[in-house]
């Protein structure tokens, strides 16, 4: 009997154990994966949200992190499936993980600047954002993001013949967001032979009056051609760079006749 009253008092204190154990298993809800809000990216320097930057500029990223798990770590990626690179160009696939103790609570600011590249191809990225809690919950976000040009050309006219003695006009479009710092136009011949009374001709001349620090302007002159420069094909480079150090070159070709 005593032996019976002993192991019923056992099966019944084992069983209120587990009961226990059972219903604080139950009270105890999981903790939730991260939540995250007011995802911004744009421009670095005025810390835009219009989801545009520049290529040799920096990209603005900020996000508000809802975190019942503290963060482990917070990652970006940014890669582009739909851009080429051209000629001088590079390939731009970043990745970048924080650990920083300011991001290691419950509920951080995420807040970083990522320098941009200035030999990537414009065009449209894909932004990933990924936060980490302590408990391996992960939760992610994305976003597009245009990277364009700093200095962009449009509407580009110059005469295609030029008789020697006279001059040939120019005239384009620039859209500078840092402001221009002035413009290079480099004409040049190659290879082409100086006869009796010629003298060979190069002309170099770099602009800024009424360009400088504008963002939007019309680039508008006159070169003259000496009247014994020797006629052939001339190589014609443009040179516009910006206030905070950003080039853009492109080139064209005139003939220079004799009449």
């Amino acid at each position: 009997m005593k032996a019976n009253f002993k192991s019923l008092a056992i099966i019944t204190f084992l069983g209120l154990v587990l009961h226990s154990c059972s219903s604080d298993d139950e009270g105890t809800p999981p903790v939730s994966a991260p939540v995250i809000s007011n995802f911004e990216f744009g421009e670095g320097s005025d810390h835009s949200t219009d989801q545009v930057a520049y290529k040799g500029s920096d990209l603005h990223l900020e996000a508000e992190i809802n975190a019942e798990g503290v963060v482990s770590s917070i990652s970006i990626d940014i890669h582009s499936d739909e851009v080429e690179a051209g000629e001088g160009e590079v390939e731009w696939d970043y990745e970048q993980t924080w650990t920083d103790a300011a991001y290691l609570v419950i509920n951080p600011t995420f807040h970083e600047h990522l320098d941009i590249p200035s030999n990537i191809p414009a065009g449209e990225y894909h932004i990933i954002l990924t936060v980490t809690d302590e408990l391996g919950n992960s939760t992610e976000i994305e976003g597009h993001i245009q990277i364009l040009d700093p200095i962009a050309i449009s509407g580009f006219d110059m005469n295609e013949t030029v008789v020697r003695g006279n001059d040939f006009h120019i005239e384009f479009m620039i859209n500078a967001v840092h402001g221009i710092h002035e413009i290079t136009v480099d004409v040049h011949g190659h290879d082409i032979p100086v006869g009796e009374g010629e003298v060979e001709w190069d002309f170099e001349n770099t602009y800024s009056e009424g360009y400088h620090e504008e963002t939007e302007v019309e680039f508008h002159e006159h070169i003259d051609v000496p009247e014994t420069a020797p006629a052939g094909e001339y190589h014609v480079i443009f040179t516009i760079e910006d206030e905070d150090g950003n080039t853009h070159e492109f080139e064209s070709h005139i003939d220079v006749t004799t009449a």
